[in-house]
């Protein structure tokens, strides 16, 4: 249901765009959100975007990432500019989605690797 593509490796100070589609029997999304899991870490909470526009972040982030979405083509994306070796961790996408058919569920992307070298 959720596919996130756009990691990679960059250096120190530079950019990339993580990008993620939903698909299937879609009928709204509501909030749509990028969680990050380094090495030996819990999975923690980047940033969120309700269906409205609205943000947040976590404030490790703040000032440098940005999360986007396109609610006709069913995306979010996260622009992070500045990376700093401490964001290096597999970065999953995820949104509450309701169904054409009624129900509600929460789903997880499949995870990408951002890794940032100094």
């Amino acid at each position: 249901q959720l596919q996130a593509s756009g990691g990679g490796l960059v250096q120190a100070r530079g950019s990339l765009r993580l990008s993620c589609a939903a698909s299937g029997s879609i009928f709204k999304i509501n909030d749509m959100r990028w969680y990050r899991q380094a090495p030996g870490k819990q999975r923690d909470l980047v940033a969120t975007i309700t269906r409205n526009g609205p943000t947040d972040y976590a404030d490790s982030v703040k000032g440098r990432f940005t999360i986007s979405r396109d609610n006709a083509k069913n995306t979010v994306t996260l622009q992070m500019n500045n990376l700093k070796p401490e964001d290096t961790a597999v970065y999953y996408c995820n949104a509450d989605i309701n169904s054409r058919s009624g129900y509600s569920r929460n789903y997880w992307g499949q995870g990408t690797q951002v890794t940032v070298s100094s």
